[in-house]
């Protein structure tokens, strides 16, 4: 199974295309632009409390049979948290200062 390749920033909604280099996922998918992660988020992911990751690019090239964007595409799905700015920087300043790993 592929990543999901979400298209959009989960908070400010902010277009993630399968090639860029700014979105950030964490072990759920959750998907959010590097600037949210950054500024808003400090690294706590608000559905999970992980952290978070560059997400991989896919190939545009069919390098090996069947595995490429075109043969497999990013969703064009877009996802929108359901949580708050307060409850997202609640849940943040409560598990900022915990390294991912030991979350």
């Amino acid at each position: 199974m592929s990543l999901a390749l979400r298209p959009n920033c989960e908070l400010c909604d902010c277009d993630l295309p399968a090639d860029s280099t700014e979105a950030r996922i964490c072990s759920y998918e959750c998907t959010f632009c590097a600037r949210c992660v950054e500024n808003v988020l400090l690294n706590v992911c608000p559905n999970c409390g992980g952290g978070f990751a560059p997400r991989p690019i896919r190939p545009r090239h069919e390098w090996r049979p069947g595995l490429s964007l075109d043969k497999r595409p990013a969703t064009l799905e877009r996802v929108r948290t359901t949580y708050s700015r307060a409850q997202i920087a609640a849940f943040a300043q409560q598990l900022q200062a915990m390294p991912p790993a030991e979350r």
